[in-house]
């Protein structure tokens, strides 16, 4: 059981800045940490393997400042982690990463099952795993809460919905994005921290997935119309009252004018 986890390095949520004027995001110039949501795909990836035997390979799109967060999922016991990295990819939008990462999937020998996290924190889309599945026409379940059974050519999951879930049977091999709910990440070891600094990191060129950018970088489709900070959190209510038994009763007179029971 081959299981490939698409990562993404991203920068320190906290250190991002909006410049209206200028209408684009500056972003931090430190390396970096991995998609926190990724980090459950790469422990729920790792169980597969250790239960079903083969490999959990990583692989990302990004600079060579992205080697940092694939040392640190080699670190925690990946097999081997794969950068797809070129100045055509610079930019891109989520279906022109799809369309990198697709390419790099081909390039490998074979996988048995791709896992991600749900989103990025940095972009919010949550589109790039199911373009990557729509790229190579797999099946594909997003927003995964466990996984039942995994055998060679089936997996049996439980999709999250509004509602509770949903047990969904795919088809291997397939794309599933996981939500945190799904496990609890590992940390790594001294071991695997020294051993991950000796690892070999594949790069993989543009010329060498057969890409000419002309979907990816300058060259996405999407454009960006214009760039705002979120707005500011509306400031709270103090409900005051001589007693609990009085605070409760406003309480509820409050919520009953706004229909909110």
């Amino acid at each position: 059981m081959n299981v490939v986890v698409l990562v993404k390095q991203v920068p320190e949520i906290a250190l991002i800045k909006v410049d209206e004027a200028a209408n684009k995001v500056e972003l931090p110039l430190g390396p970096g940490v991995i998609n926190p949501l990724d980090e459950y795909a790469v422990e729920e990836g790792l169980r597969i393997k250790e239960k079903n035997g083969g490999k959990c390979i990583v692989m990302t799109v990004g600079t060579e400042r992205a080697e940092s967060a694939l040392r640190g999922c080699l670190a925690l016991g990946v097999d081997d982690a794969y950068l797809l990295s070129d100045d055509l990819f610079n930019d891109s939008d989520q279906q022109g990463l799809a369309k990198v990462l697709a390419a790099g999937l081909k390039k490998l020998d074979s996988f048995d099952l791709v896992l991600a996290g749900k989103q990025a924190v940095d972009s919010d889309a949550s589109q790039v795993p199911a373009a990557v599945a729509g790229v190579l026409g797999l099946p594909q379940v997003m927003f995964v809460k466990k996984f039942e059974a995994v055998e060679d050519a089936q997996a049996t999951v439980f999709r999250s919905t509004e509602d509770g879930y949903d047990v969904v049977d795919v088809k291997l091999p397939a794309v599933v994005s996981v939500v945190k709910e799904i496990n609890e990440p590992r940390l790594p070891s001294l071991k695997g921290k020294m051993a991950a600094k000796k690892k070999a990191i594949t790069t993989w060129t543009a010329a060498d997935l057969g890409l000419d950018g002309s979907d990816t970088g300058a060259n996405s489709k999407t454009a960006t119309i214009g760039v705002a900070p979120p707005p500011p959190r509306q400031k709270g209510e103090l409900i005051e009252g001589e007693t609990p038994e009085d605070i409760a009763d406003k309480l509820f007179q409050k919520l009953r004018d706004n229909q909110v029971i």
